[in-house]
């Protein structure tokens, strides 16, 4: 597992295993249609974690469209658990509903 990133204040490290490797190296072996997704994403989902996850999801369906979909299907999974987690924790400190679920607006995507 890897060092804690010292710039990200959240509790990410609590809910998710980051695994070592290449981050870069990592992103590059994906899909073009997970790497965009990926940058759209509202957090990080780490992409040597997303490489792994790519290629178990390539043994059941081999690299097709399905594969691909599985993935962003999982991908987008864990950025709800995780926004679940923020906002949880965000009424818990300040006693109020985050203020992005409160307005009930979607995740902006690029």
């Amino acid at each position: 597992m890897t060092k804690p990133d010292l710039n990200d204040r959240t509790f990410r490290d609590q809910i998710w295993q980051r695994f070592d490797g290449d981050a870069w190296e990592a992103f590059d072996q994906l899909p073009p249609s997970i790497r965009q997704r990926l940058a759209e994403h509202v957090y990080d989902a780490w992409s040597v974690n997303a490489l792994m996850l790519w290629k178990h999801y390539k043994r059941i369906y081999g690299r097709t469209q399905r594969a691909e979909r599985a993935l962003m299907r999982y991908l987008d999974y864990c950025e709800r658990l995780e926004r679940q987690d923020f906002a949880t924790r965000y009424a818990a400190q300040y006693g109020i509903p985050y203020p992005h679920d409160a307005a009930k607006v979607s995740v902006l995507r690029a």
